[in-house]
């Protein structure tokens, strides 16, 4: 496989998938909030701490990958 190609695909996943999970993670916060909207608070920090960690994972894996294909 040719390395661009290479480096396309892995940074199409590592933004494809927080991308996903945001959607995701908007979509249900927002269902929650329509049948509980007293569980504001709860339901609003269970969210920051799903993105923080979906971001936290893209950008180690971003670097994870500058890290493989710096050396050749």
């Amino acid at each position: 496989m040719d390395k661009n190609l290479a480096l396309l695909l892995i940074f199409l996943a590592c933004i494809a998938v927080p991308s996903w999970v945001f959607a995701q993670c908007g979509k249900s916060s927002i269902a929650a909030l329509g049948r509980n909207p007293s569980a504001a608070p709860k339901v609003f920090t269970a969210m920051i701490f799903v993105m923080v960690f979906a971001e936290a994972a893209a950008i180690i894996s971003m670097l994870v990958v500058f890290q493989l294909f710096s050396g050749q």
